[in-house]
């Protein structure tokens, strides 16, 4: 008698990177591809419509970004297995992504076989972090700044994000349901965590952090 294949939600907004990592996956035994979303709220939706055992997320989409995502999913089922996959590399992002609820870390420079290894480790209740992450995380801890994971929550670091992406306050607001008051309240907040004084000294806090690199300064 065979086992029931484990089912999985991609969630990535290119659509051919999603064929290439679906075409992967379901070459593994027992793993099956059921829905895929291009961006959060799209994978919210389908998460409640699939219930699927295990979801892998990008961070960097449209909208809400992953880590918005995972907080909804999360909140929604606190049973919810979500794997990131991303190619944000900054420990950063790991730790708000596993505050957040993530199961595990991927880097898509990581081999396929590192994926595949995640895969299972997630669908198995463990944590899965890829090996130059780890790196990331023990070099994050010898660095004498405070880390802006360490000081933000996750619905904070979602907003320092898409401040650092140019966002509005009317666009934030409605990208996360809330007020512009209270995103204008965040925003001073999180400068004050941070310990800065103007956007200019957060974009450069974010620079030295590896939150935001000259390449995403560039393509503005």
């Amino acid at each position: 008698m065979s086992t029931a294949a484990r089912t999985i939600l991609l969630v990535d907004d290119h659509a051919v990177v999603r064929e290439g990592y679906r075409a992967m996956l379901q070459k593994q035994l027992g793993l099956a591809v059921v829905a895929e979303a291009s961006d959060g709220v799209e994978a919210y939706r389908l998460y409640k419509e699939t219930g699927p055992d295990l979801v892998i997320m990008d961070l960097s989409m449209p909208g809400i970004g992953g880590i918005e995502a995972i907080r909804r999913l999360r909140q929604w089922d606190k049973r919810a297995k979500i794997l990131v996959f991303t190619m944000h590399q900054n420990a950063a992002f790991a730790v708000q992504a596993i505050r957040a609820g993530a199961s595990g870390y991927v880097t898509k420079t990581s081999p396929p076989e590192t994926l595949v290894h995640a895969v299972m480790e997630a669908l198995s209740g463990k944590i899965a972090i890829s090996p130059d992450i780890d790196h990331e995380l023990a070099l994050s801890h010898l660095a004498g700044e405070t880390a802006a994971a360490d000081l933000l929550t996750a619905r904070e670091f979602e907003v320092l994000r898409m401040l650092l992406a140019e966002k509005t306050t009317d666009e934030i607001a409605e990208a996360l349901h809330l007020s512009p008051k209270t995103v204008a309240n965040l925003h001073s907040l999180i400068k004050d965590k941070l310990g800065v004084g103007t956007d200019i000294e957060l974009v450069r806090l974010a620079l030295r952090q590896g939150i935001l690199t000259q390449i995403d300064l560039g393509e503005r």
